[in-house]
């Protein structure tokens, strides 16, 4: 089965200009998204991950399936005041202006070896950010995983700088 079929392009989506890449037929056909997490997980069955996380929204839901398939728990990574304990937190640059995720102070332990999630790589910022929570709470980051890559922008490379290897299943080389 190609999962790359069951992803729609949407044009013009959220702006002129954009071609969103939308999961949401490859949600609606569960041996489609059965097999994308199994083959999200195979890059990392026998590393030792302990946690997967996932950044809200579309992350918490391959990262919640990833973490079931490797038989290990799941921390979600939210938008500010979301989260009920103490957290801490992260901001990044957007196009224009900047955003902030948070996590809870106690969801990762010192040397837990952490598995980052999310549904689509793009500018890399988001991800970026959550890799330094991680860092932050003292985790051992054993990759990123992701769906899409939009490999005509630079979240790769900022993986790379943190030396966060990466795996994607579909890679857009083309705007």
């Amino acid at each position: 089965m190609n999962i790359e079929e069951f992803i729609r392009d949407v044009p013009d989506f959220p702006k002129p200009g954009i071609i969103f890449k939308d999961i949401t037929p490859l949600l609606g056909n569960i041996e489609a998204l059965r097999q994308t997490v199994r083959l999200l997980a195979d890059p990392y069955r026998d590393s030792g991950v302990e946690i997967v996380t996932g950044v809200e929204s579309r992350g918490f839901i391959f990262g919640a399936m990833l973490a079931d398939e490797l038989d290990v728990g799941f921390v979600p990574i939210r938008k500010p005041n979301k989260l009920p304990a103490e957290t801490i937190s992260e901001s990044y640059e957007l196009e224009y202006g900047t955003d902030t995720i948070e996590i809870h102070a106690d969801a990762i332990s010192p040397g837990q070896k952490v598995l980052m999630c999310d549904d689509l790589i793009a500018t890399g910022g988001t991800v970026e950010a959550a890799c330094k929570l991680v860092k932050k709470l003292e985790g051992d980051i054993v990759g990123a995983v992701f769906v899409v890559e939009l490999s005509f922008l630079p979240g790769r490379e900022k993986l790379d700088a943190l030396g966060v290897e990466s795996h994607s299943l579909i890679e857009v080389n083309g705007e």
